[in-house]
């Protein structure tokens, strides 16, 4: 005996699935909802924001008290490139983190551009 299937169950079937759609769309596009791994994403990236700022003062501290200051500033005002200046003060060991092996890019990059502002754009010889 074949099963009779009221009429309006294929259109709100078929409205349903539009209509979740629909709001699925919405709310990836509009609403801000978004997926673990972009959620993750974005998390990593503040708290590594957050990470370096906590750790200029730390650099800026390190090459205030570095006895070869001078000499140190004086090879990273050489470099004519951006890239060039922050791998100068990355070899400085100002920017190292204690207890990871390589020095942090993204802290020298903080770091030189705050050794800038303190000394009036680290003027290039």
């Amino acid at each position: 005996m074949p099963m009779n299937t009221p009429e309006w169950l294929k259109p709100g079937l078929v409205g349903a699935l539009v209509g979740g759609i629909v709001v699925a769309v919405a709310g990836f596009a509009g609403a801000g909802w978004m997926t673990t791994t972009a959620a993750d994403r974005m998390g990593q990236t503040m708290a590594d924001q957050q990470v370096v700022a906590a750790l200029v003062p730390v650099c800026i501290e390190r090459a205030g008290s570095d006895p070869e200051r001078a000499a140190k500033l004086a090879t990273i005002r050489e470099p004519t490139t951006a890239t060039r200046r922050r791998d100068a003060l990355l070899a400085t060991g100002w920017a190292t983190i204690e207890g990871n092996l390589p020095a942090s890019r993204s802290l020298a990059t903080a770091c030189l551009a705050a050794l800038d502002q303190r000394n009036g754009a680290l003027p290039r010889s």
